[in-house]
C-alpha cells in the first residue's frame, strides 16, 4: 500500500510539473498573441512545442489547439493514474482539484480560442475593405473607415467599421457591404457614447434607458445596436387579454420602473403633481381623463366620427406622434382603423403603456425622419408635441416630412396646438405652405393664459400631385 501511494505522489508530481510548463507555455502564447492583435500588419512568426512554424493570428488558432490538446492528455493521465491506485481521501481532494482547474484552464483557453477566431475574421473584412475609398460625399481624403477611428471604446469602432459582403458580390439590395449608421450628433457626446457602448459582450447590458434616451433626445440618433441582453422585468407577467388590456391599468410587475418617481401605474395615474413629467399629466387616468377624449367635444378638439365622416370608408392606417399612452389608437380601433403611436418615456413609461393596453409603439424622437416609404400612411395624428417651443426651421423639416409620408388623399389632424399669440401667424405660415385643403380650422384662446396663448387645431387634406 505504502508503494502504491508513492507511485500516487510521483504521478501527481509529474502531472504538477507538466502542468505548471503548460501554464509558462499557454503564458507565452498570451503574450505574443497580444502583439499579433496589436500589431496586426506585421504579423509574428514562432514556433509552437512541435518545431512548427506559425505565423499571425492562424498560427495561433494552431498553437491553441496543440494546447487543448495537451491539457486534455494531462486530465485523461490524472484520472488513469487514480485507476486502481486505492487513493487515499486526501489524495482524492488534491486530484479532483487539479481536475477540476485543468478543466478551468481548458474552458478559458477553448474561448480564447473562439475569440481569436471573431478576431481572424475581423481583420479579413478590413483587408476585403479598400483602404482608400473615399466617402462620395465627403470633401476631405479620409477614407470611410475614419469614423471608427475617432472613438476609444473597441464595440463602436467594430460598429461603425465598414462591413464588407462575406462573397464579395452585391447583395439583394444592391450593395456590396453594409455601413452601419449612427446619428451625426454622436461625436460631440464623445464621452456618453463611449460609456454606453462599454459592456461586455453577450453579457447583459447596463439598466442604463435613461442614458440611451438622452442620448437620443441630444441628437444621437440612430443609436449603434449593442451586443448584450437587455434587461427586463424580474417578475414579468402575461398582459392581460386584449378585450381587458385597453382600459385597465396593466400590472406593475411588467416594467423596469428605474429612473421614474412613481414606482407603480396607480401613483400615475393618480391627480396629483410630482409625478416625475407634465406633458399629458392626467393621460394614464384611463377611466375618466382618457375615457372621454375625441368622443365628447371640448373648446379645439374634433370627433374621431366626424373626422373619418371627411373620408368615409377610407382611413384604415395612420400614425399618432404625440404625448400620451394609445388611447388614439384604442378609439381608432373601434373604428376599425390601426394607428401606430410615436413617442419616447418622458418621465413615464409611456412605451410600455402603450404596449400593455395592445398597442404598436414607436420609440421615436423629433430628431428622426419618420420611417415609412412615401405616400403609405392614410392619417396622421399629432397632440400636446409640437407646441410653441420648436423651431420654425425645424417645424418645416417635420412637416414636410410627414407630407413625403402621407398618400394623396390623407389627413393630417393638427390637435391642439399650442404657442404664444405673438408667433401664431408665424407658426400658421408653416402649415399654409402645404398647400393642404382645410376640412377644419380652429383657433382658440387658451383660458388659464388670458389671451397670451392659444390653441390651434387643423384637419388638412394632402392635394393630389400628379406632375
Amino acid at each position: 500500500m505504502r508503494n502504491v501511494n508513492q507511485f500516487t505522489r510521483f504521478g501527481f508530481r509529474n502531472g504538477v510539473y507538466s502542468f505548471i510548463f503548460l501554464l509558462s507555455i499557454l503564458a507565452l502564447f498570451l503574450s505574443i498573441t497580444t502583439l499579433c492583435i496589436f500589431y496586426p500588419q506585421n504579423p509574428l512568426s514562432f514556433s509552437n512545442t512541435f518545431g512548427d512554424q506559425t505565423t499571425g493570428q492562424g498560427g495561433s488558432i494552431q498553437l491553441l489547439d496543440s494546447i487543448i490538446e495537451k491539457l486534455m492528455d494531462q486530465m485523461r493521465a490524472v484520472e488513469n493514474s487514480a485507476i486502481g491506485s486505492g487513493e487515499n481521501s486526501e489524495l482524492k481532494d488534491v486530484r479532483l482539484k487539479h481536475t477540476a482547474f485543468l478543466a478551468e484552464i481548458l474552458g478559458l483557453t477553448g474561448s480564447l480560442k473562439l475569440s481569436l477566431a471573431r478576431e481572424k475574421e475581423d481583420i479579413h473584412q478590413q483587408q476585403r475593405t479598400p483602404p482608400t475609398e473615399i466617402h462620395p460625399l465627403s470633401r476631405s481624403n479620409g477614407s470611410l473607415d475614419e469614423t471608427a477611428e475617432f472613438f476609444l471604446t473597441e464595440e463602436i469602432r467594430k460598429y461603425t467599421r465598414i462591413k464588407p459582403n462575406r462573397l464579395g458580390k452585391q447583395n439583394f439590395m444592391g450593395a456590396n457591404r453594409t455601413v452601419m449608421s449612427i446619428g451625426h450628433a454622436c461625436f460631440s457626446l464623445k464621452e456618453e457614447l463611449e460609456e454606453y457602448m462599454d459592456y461586455d459582450v453577450g453579457d447583459f447590458c447596463k439598466d442604463d434607458w435613461k442614458q440611451a434616451q438622452r442620448l437620443m433626445v441630444l441628437g444621437c440618433d440612430p443609436l449603434p445596436r449593442r451586443r448584450c441582453f437587455a434587461r427586463a422585468p424580474k417578475l414579468y407577467s402575461k398582459p392581460l387579454p386584449i378585450n381587458e388590456s385597453i382600459w385597465n391599468l396593466p400590472d406593475d410587475r411588467n416594467v423596469r420602473w428605474s429612473g421614474y418617481r412613481c414606482k407603480n401605474f396607480v401613483c400615475l395615474a393618480a391627480n396629483r403633481t410630482g409625478k416625475g413629467f407634465f406633458k399629458c399629466s392626467d393621460c394614464f387616468n384611463l377611466t375618466h381623463h382618457e375615457w372621454l377624449r375625441w368622443m365628447q367635444v371640448n373648446t379645439s378638439d374634433f370627433l374621431i366620427e366626424e373626422v373619418l365622416s371627411i373620408k368615409q370608408g377610407e382611413i384604415r392606417i395612420g400614425l399618432d406622434f404625440s404625448v400620451g399612452t394609445g388611447t388614439f389608437a384604442a378609439r381608432m380601433k373601434e373604428f376599425n382603423v390601426t394607428i401606430i403611436s410615436a413617442t419616447i418615456n418622458l418621465g413615464a413609461p409611456f412605451s410600455e403603456m402603450i404596449a400593455l393596453r395592445g398597442f404598436v409603439p414607436l420609440y421615436l424622437t423629433i430628431n428622426q425622419r419618420l420611417p415609412f416609404f412615401d405616400n403609405t400612411l392614410d392619417m396622421i395624428h399629432s397632440t400636446r408635441f409640437l407646441d410653441g417651443w420648436i423651431d420654425f426651421i425645424l417645424l418645416d423639416f417635420i412637416l414636410y416630412d410627414w407630407d413625403r409620408v402621407l398618400r394623396p388623399g390623407g389627413l393630417l389632424w393638427i390637435d391642439s396646438f399650442f404657442c404664444k399669440n405673438r408667433d401664431l401667424e408665424d407658426y400658421l405660415d408653416a402649415f399654409r405652405m402645404l398647400r393642404y385643403k382645410k376640412h377644419r380650422w380652429v383657433v382658440v384662446p387658451k383660458l388659464d393664459k388670458n389671451g397670451e396663448e392659444v390653441f390651434f387645431s387643423a384637419l388638412l387634406e394632402k392635394p393630389p400631385r400628379p406632375f
